[in-house]
């Protein structure tokens, strides 16, 4: 026990035994710095400085782009980068959940799997039974001149004219050709075949608007214009579509090219 002590006080004197620390003129030997110390100060100054050091450090590594220097670090660059990524990857997931969507219904209406398709009458007024004005003499009443004005109005921004009996739809012929295959509803055959040299230009049957126009693994390019009237033609098996969705077309049109696509082709022809 006495031993300890001892080495105890040993320990201490040797940790607080003072020293002095001269700096002089190597050539005067002249006195120019001098100051007292000892080990334990060296070991709590050098202890306290390496803390500093190592906080410091820390803190220029963590809060400035040193640390893209610093192998195992990603720079900000990238970070900034791959969340763009994963939004726009999510962004793109969802439009292309939407097209699926539609294409499957584009599909399903082609193919003739889809039994009923919703649908606006736009000519229900005109199948009512027609009365005659000479029968008798109505007056417009306040609630018939409201309606009237608002009829006109829609019919004025309205994108399809209001068939009537006495107009006729006509159609230009999209090419010429020789016809292989005709229109048969019990064969599930809805559409006409045409045959034609690859290449030839497919016109669009009258003016309208290009609703879809895409690749699809069974027919090839297919393009489809609603027309007025609510007419919509389909144009299939094309070797080149030159029209986008949503483009403007007129009657005689070039919109595609014959050609021989889709696992359902048998030969140039549309």
């Amino acid at each position: 026990m006495a031993l300890d002590l001892k080495t105890k006080k040993n320990i201490k004197q040797h940790l607080v035994r003072k020293f002095r620390l001269v700096i002089l003129d190597e050539e005067t030997f002249e006195e120019h710095l001098s100051f007292k110390i000892n080990r334990l100060n060296i070991l709590v100054y050098g202890g306290i400085f390496s803390i500093l050091l190592v906080t410091l450090t820390s803190v220029i590594i963590a809060y400035s782009p040193i640390k893209e220097y610093i192998p195992g670090y990603s720079s900000t660059y990238l970070k900034q980068q791959a969340s763009f990524l994963v939004y726009k990857t999510d962004s793109l997931e969802q439009v292309l959940k939407a097209n699926d969507a539609y294409l499957e219904v584009i599909r399903k209406v082609l193919t003739g799997q889809l039994k009923t398709v919703p649908k606006i009458r736009r000519d229900s007024i005109l199948n009512q039974k027609q009365l005659n004005p000479n029968d008798k003499i109505l007056m417009p009443s306040a609630l018939d001149s409201s309606f009237r004005e608002q009829v006109e109005l829609e019919s004025r921004y309205s994108l399809f004219d209001v068939p009537t009996k006495s107009t006729k739809q006509v159609f230009f012929a999209p090419l010429l050709g020789k016809i292989t295959n005709t229109f048969n509803g019990k064969q599930k055959h809805y559409a006409i075949d045409v045959t034609a040299k690859s290449g030839t230009p497919i016109k669009a049957v009258a003016d309208g608007t290009i609703i879809f126009s895409e690749w699809t693994a069974d027919t090839g390019y297919v393009i489809m214009i609603i027309h007025t009237k609510g007419f919509i033609s389909v144009y299939k098996h094309n070797a080149l579509a030159l029209k986008r969705q949503g483009e403007l077309v007129a009657s005689g049109e070039v919109i595609a090219t014959v050609g021989n696509t889709g696992e359902y082709s048998t030969g140039p022809h549309l």
